[in-house]
């Protein structure tokens, strides 16, 4: 890919993770790429230690929750490349607790997040993706497949990302563009490293979704989304690819 052939790549929950990992991979494969990230530190942090053009990688603090700072910051992105190739969908967060205990502000920043910034960052990348034949990759969660105990919230948030997924692959089917998901198993990430589980939970209820393999760590994630944007999946499209190790294989 030359530098006037270079394409840019959007990606949410950058500044660390399955997101970061997303960022180093596409950047390796030559694209632009645009990190967005409550996180603005962390953002910083990223930029800091990629060792790049600044022209190769833009930080943009950006909240995804609203549906004004997602429109906003697509918009720039846009303006600044003149284009938008890859949207990659991976900010979110995840916590363990009682059903009964799930408090109203708890759920709702769990829908904001997890699905609703997912929507609203589709929403207003999907035109200028569909200008580029461009990919779109939203990262949901094995969860989002299978019953997981004390984590109703998180995966009904997950389910209705794959929902939403199959869904805008069907209304964009006749265009060129091409979205899918991926559904990751336990991934070694800092989400994983502030995750809590309730002192009183029954473990035999939680040790069937540990799986057998050990977690996979983030790069691992951030190749399949990498070989999803790329033409070797020209011919992918609607598709939930599982990454975790065979869980949801029985």
């Amino acid at each position: 890919m030359t530098e006037t052939e270079k394409k840019t790549a959007v990606v949410t929950g950058a500044a660390s993770g399955i997101g970061k990992a997303t960022v180093i991979t596409l950047l390796k494969r030559g694209f632009n790429v645009s990190a967005l990230d409550i996180d603005s530190k962390g953002l910083e942090d990223l930029f800091k230690s990629l060792n790049v053009e600044e022209n190769t990688c833009d930080i943009y603090t950006t909240n995804v929750a609203s549906r004004n700072e997602c429109h906003s910051t697509i918009a720039q992105i846009y303006d600044e490349n003149g284009r938008i190739d890859v949207l990659a969908n991976v900010a979110g967060i995840a916590r363990s607790e009682h059903l009964t205990e799930v408090s109203e502000d708890s759920w709702n920043q769990m829908l904001d997040v997890n699905l609703s910034g997912v929507f609203w960052c589709s929403q207003a990348a999907i035109p200028h993706l569909i200008q580029t034949n461009g990919s779109l990759i939203n990262v949901a969660s094995c969860s989002g497949l299978m019953g997981q105990a004390y984590t109703v919230a998180y995966s009904a948030t997950k389910g209705a990302v794959i929902a939403m997924t199959k869904s805008m692959a069907m209304e964009y089917i006749k265009s060129n563009i091409r979205i899918n998901a991926v559904a990751p198993g336990s991934v070694n990430t800092k989400l994983i490293d502030n995750y809590s589980i309730p002192d009183d939970v029954n473990m035999d209820l939680i040790k069937p979704y540990m799986g057998f393999r050990g977690m996979a760590e983030p790069e691992e994630i951030s190749n399949v989304i990498s070989f999803l944007v790329s033409d070797d999946a020209k011919r992918i499209h609607g598709a939930v690819i599982t990454v975790d190790g065979g869980l949801t294989a029985g």
